[in-house]
């Protein structure tokens, strides 16, 4: 009994002690982090963050001056921080992860610039405005070992993560046979986002398209999740030109159809919905799932007498609803990206696929079977 009693006093000391040295180890420095352009509407996610000390910015690249230094002023950052050339910054500061919010045809020289650098990678959605350029960025990224994240807002919704649990761990509505998604708001210009933003954005090289992209990637991005990277049959897409006189250059309308062996996905990406919007509706054999917004769904299924609405919130499911934290801890280590997550390079491989074939199959009025487009 004695024996007995001076183990568990010695495992009691033992467990103090190992305590106490956890606690008195340094904690690990902020990721110096800095930004690829100021152009993206949505850098005030990352510049107006607080109370966060996962980063530390310590860079920002932007060629136009006057509106870095517009943003150094709403943001109390230092101008100093300011460089208009991408690889100076990068040899200057020593950034350990990049976020870039400039165009979407940009990415592909962020990436190029970061990688042989061994600089870790998030872009803003989708992930390059095409498939050769994603080809580049995904060889790129491999070569270096870097990690290149692709961030959609949608990604961060707890319904978004409650939708993908019902459907591949719960088997809530069998196996999903149609999925409809939709996405947009009123139009850039109509909603207001400033002069630099909307240059790009209604720009079909610096963009890729206008409604067809901005908005139609977040569908191909989650339906890629919700089959697990199964690369669909054909892509049928029709574009229209609601509103020539504001946007001249690009589509303002597009609905996909996505069509796999078992299953059809229909997109409805609009700069002319009345209001903003990003829902889904997912089909299956024996029920639905439908997200009204990211906190609120609606449900039933054949073991339900009625639909029921549910609030959904980080409380009830494992999500980050902060992408930059997300970032990190994939860099740190704490998390492990699954083959086809929502932010991982594989899923917006095949989502720049979808959108090749969109846009093609909306110039030609013709069906693109996918095996016609070779990102690999």
């Amino acid at each position: 009994m004695r024996n007995f009693k001076n183990t568990i006093i010695f495992l009691a000391l033992l467990m103090f002690v190992l305590l106490n040295i956890q606690a008195l180890e340094p904690s690990k420095p902020p990721i110096r982090l800095a930004i690829a352009g100021v152009t993206h509407g949505h850098v005030a996610f990352i510049l107006g963050r607080k109370d966060k000390s996962d980063f530390n910015l310590v860079g920002i690249y932007e060629p136009n001056r006057e509106l870095a230094l517009r943003y150094a002023k709403t943001y109390n950052f230092n101008p100093n921080l300011i460089y208009d050339d991408l690889g100076k910054m990068l040899d200057s500061v020593k950034p350990e992860a990049v976020v870039a919010f400039g165009s979407i045809f940009e990415h592909m020289a962020v990436v190029e610039a970061c990688a042989p650098r061994g600089i870790h990678v998030m872009v803003e959605k989708p992930l390059a405005t095409n498939d050769e350029h994603a080809k580049k960025m995904e060889e790129l990224a491999r070569k270096y070992h870097i990690f290149l994240l692709t961030d959609y807002e949608t990604s961060w919704y707890p319904t978004t993560a409650k939708s993908f649990q019902l459907v591949n761990d719960s088997n809530f509505i069998g196996s999903i046979k149609k999925v409809v998604i939709h996405d947009g708001h009123q139009g850039p210009k109509e909603i207001g986002v400033n002069k630099e933003f909307l240059d790009w954005l209604t720009d079909p090289v610096q963009n890729g398209g206008g409604a067809l992209i901005d908005f139609g990637c977040y569908g191909a991005n989650l339906m890629t999740y919700l089959k697990q990277g199964q690369e669909p049959v054909s892509v049928t897409a029709v574009t229209r030109h609601f509103k020539p006189d504001i946007y001249p250059k690009v589509d303002d309308e597009a609905t996909i159809i996505v069509s796999y062996p078992d299953a059809q996905c229909i997109i409805q990406a609009s700069w002319n919905w009345p209001f903003g919007r990003k829902d889904m509706e997912i089909y299956g054999e024996s029920g639905y799932i439908i997200t009204v917004n990211n906190n609120t769904m609606r449900l039933r299924n054949r073991k339900m007498d009625a639909e029921q609405t549910t609030k959904v919130t980080s409380k009830d499911i494992a999500v980050y609803e902060d992408p930059f934290s997300y970032f990190a801890d994939v860099i740190k280590g704490k998390v492990k990206m699954t083959n086809y997550d929502l932010y991982s390079l594989e899923n917006n491989i095949l989502v720049v696929k979808i959108l090749e074939a969109a846009r093609e199959s909306a110039e030609t009025g013709k069906t693109v079977l996918l095996n016609n487009i070779n990102l690999r």
